[in-house]
């Protein structure tokens, strides 16, 4: 079993490592005491193998806590349990402004009126922490995407990065918008073919439709320009942290246009390597 001591400095960003550490399929308990690892990590040893993988956030700000900790994770060594140290740490000045930005109080600074030194103070009181520590990670300077891969590359050796999901939906805006959208794009310019009576009544997952949808110059131009732009974004959006990205593409009522182009957008992603589902909504909607 292995177990991940997650420590480090107030407002260095600790519940995001554990955060990302739990999407990476971990175990992850916040704020556990101290006194309680050696019990917990023996009450996972009992499990035979359901808890290979957790993550411990634990708050340690007293010399008198330092000890504590110390000797828990020697029981937890001679009981056969392996642990690693993530030590979280930021700059002074990042610490000061995260705390003066969510205009919460350091615990070392309980009156509110002395931050800079609290934080000094927390950084000596840490320093044997931070010495015994296996994985240092400031993240003064560190997006959600950078820690997800740098915490990725430490504990998922050899896996592989997960690339990002892409749910692409097609839908009606006679229907409404769907309220899961990040991106919507508007079809509604395309020639629909509803107004052609021998496909009034298939969809655009049909070859007819399609053929009629893709004769049209714009409708080549705008698949170009789509996936241009898919090219473009995708990798912003995966450098930023986001693990899921729902693409919308609306037509009248959902049925002929917008399905032609959401699969046709579904397939290239696909194609590009990105996990993708498509899913029609309001295809089978009069």
């Amino acid at each position: 079993m292995e177990i991940i001591i997650i420590s480090g400095l107030s407002g260095a960003g600790k519940s995001r490592v554990a955060a990302v550490l739990e999407d990476m399929d971990f175990y992850c308990v916040d704020n556990m005491p101290v006194a309680l690892m050696p019990k917990f990590a023996e009450l996972c040893l009992a499990t035979r193998g359901r808890y290979e993988r957790v993550a411990l956030v634990t708050d340690v700000r007293t010399t008198e806590n330092l000890g504590e900790l110390f000797v828990a994770l020697d029981e937890m060594h001679a009981m056969g349990c392996e642990h690693r140290i993530v030590f979280v740490e930021a700059a002074l000045e990042t610490i000061v402004k995260r705390y003066k930005e969510t205009r919460r109080r350091h615990p070392l600074d309980p009156e509110g009126g002395d931050l800079e030194n609290a934080v000094r103070r927390e950084m000596e009181v840490m320093a044997p922490v931070r010495e015994r520590a296996d994985v240092i990670i400031d993240t003064t300077e560190l997006t959600l995407g950078r820690l997800q891969r740098r915490l990725f590359a430490i504990f998922n050796k050899g896996a592989g990065e997960q690339p990002m999901s892409v749910s692409v939906m097609s839908f009606g805006f006679k229907y409404g918008i769907p309220i899961e959208a990040d991106l919507v794009f508007d079809v509604r310019f395309l020639p629909n073919p509803y107004y052609i009576e021998a496909l009034r009544n298939k969809s655009g997952l049909d070859a007819p439709v399609q053929e009629y949808i893709f004769q049209f110059e714009q409708s080549g131009i705008f698949m170009e320009k789509l996936r241009d732009l898919a090219d473009f974004l995708l990798p912003c959006y995966v450098e930023e942290g986001k693990r899921n990205l729902v693409i919308c593409i609306g037509c009248t009522g959902g049925r002929h246009r917008s399905v032609a182009i959401a699969q046709a957008l579904s397939d290239y992603l696909a194609d590009k390597g990105y996990p993708t589902d498509c899913n029609h909504r309001d295809i089978e909607k009069v």
